[in-house]
């Protein structure tokens, strides 16, 4: 399922990232990996803000629609 239906509070496995390579890269940086961990903290109007690793980050409708996860 996309990112943008996940469960809030619930960690999830990114299981594909349907991206360019340039976003690729950049999640990457971001810690946002294929086989990884990822958890919604909130939700609202498909904007999500998301616990990685350490840190958090917001990521707009857009991108979390092209973020699948189990």
């Amino acid at each position: 399922m996309p990112l943008i239906l996940a469960p809030v509070g619930q960690e999830m496995k990114i299981v594909k990232i349907v991206a360019d390579e340039k976003t690729k890269k950049h999640l990457a940086n971001l810690g946002v990996l294929v086989q990884g961990k990822i958890t919604v903290l909130s939700s609202s109007g498909g904007s999500a803000v998301c616990a990685v690793k350490e840190g958090r980050l917001a990521l707009d409708r857009n991108l979390s629609s092209h973020i699948f996860v189990a």
